[in-house]
């Protein structure tokens, strides 16, 4: 079961992770033995989703303190420092990254001596793993209750298992719904131009026996004016204290779409992902290059020499949510955590 599979664990001074590029076509790991390959990881989407690179952040600074050779905690504290300037660079937008390397971080203060560092720092990493599996499963605990039976829910990109250490957010409450019994239908959006939703929600939820159906990204009007939905559970990589909402592209128009035709739009996601210091304002979205949006798995779609914009994120306002499920409730801004 996908819901009971690690999308990346520790063993042995390396770092395994599922190779979701490959995915549905192939299930393979990759293998991480230093922070530049997990920085590369999280580059290129091996690893993704904002609770996912998270952890991949946090172990990628465990690999820096487990292979550090330094002899004083000053050195193993710089090593660490710069391993963490490394993960940094690698994605602007999800909040999930920086909050796992300052929590990492402080660990470098309360230790003494480069062995208890190094083991708490490894401790550290895998303690965010373990927690983020347990933080979900309350994430689907508390969304079910908005769930009733013969719903179609629709969602957007991927925010199951794959987008997290294990058991998802948005993908949650369905699951969880489904183990008590309910009919739960999903409709999932392909989700362009990585196709998340089609390559990615779509396995986890086959291999579930969970029903679902892909539709295009722009099949969101039709699908709400026809009444084949009832709610919309999307995920977040960062959410602001005042309700905005930074999620895959294509977010803000399904939020659109589903205040207009009011169907109940929802975003699933761990306190971990709410940013209560910056304002929206302040975050960089990040834009990816051309050939993903100028290709379709590897095939090429757009004549050459045609540019494309390539933003990976877009922000919805809280006038568009009817609630965020978090491990802690169902909760409404502005946000005190």
């Amino acid at each position: 079961m996908i819901s009971g599979l690690r999308t990346i664990w520790w063993e042995d001074g390396k770092v395994f992770m599922v190779d979701q590029n490959k995915l549905p076509w192939e299930f393979t790991f990759k293998v991480c033995s230093s922070v530049e390959e997990v920085a590369e990881a999280i580059k290129d989407m091996t690893i993704r989703g904002a609770p996912a690179i998270g952890a991949a952040a946090a172990m990628g600074l465990a690999l820096a303190a487990y292979h550090c050779k330094a002899k004083k905690k000053e050195e193993m504290v710089k090593a660490v420092v710069k391993a963490a300037e490394v993960l940094r660079s690698t994605r602007p937008t999800a909040r999930n990254l920086f909050w796992a390397i300052e929590r990492v971080l402080k660990v470098l203060e309360m230790k003494e001596g480069v062995e208890e560092v190094r083991r708490e720092v490894l401790m550290e990493a895998l303690r965010i793993a373990d927690e983020d599996v347990e933080v979900n499963r309350k994430i689907g605990e508390t969304g079910v209750s908005i769930l009733e039976d013969g719903d179609v829910v629709l969602t957007h990109c991927n925010a199951g298992a794959l987008a997290t250490v294990g058991y998802g957010t948005a993908l949650a409450p369905i699951r969880e719904a489904v183990k008590r019994g309910l009919r739960v239908k999903v409709i999932a959006t392909e989700t362009r131009p990585k196709l998340q939703g089609a390559r990615l929600t779509a396995l986890e939820l086959k291999i579930e026996g969970i029903p679902v159906k892909v539709i295009t990204d722009g099949m969101v009007g039709y699908v709400m004016r026809e009444g084949m939905v009832n709610k919309v559970i999307v995920g977040a990589d960062r959410v602001f204290k005042d309700g905005h909402v930074v999620n895959k592209v294509g977010t803000l128009t399904i939020a659109v779409v589903a205040n207009h035709f009011n169907v109940p739009f929802y975003v699933a996601a761990p306190t971990s992902t709410f940013d209560l210091t910056l304002n929206v304002e302040d975050v960089t979205i990040e834009m990816r290059g051309r050939e993903e949006v100028a290709s379709i798995a590897n095939f090429p779609i757009l004549p050459s020499g045609v540019e494309a914009l390539n933003p990976a994120f877009d922000v919805t306002p809280p006038y568009l949510v009817t609630g965020y499920i978090t491990e802690k409730g169902i909760l409404r801004p502005p946000f005190t955590l």
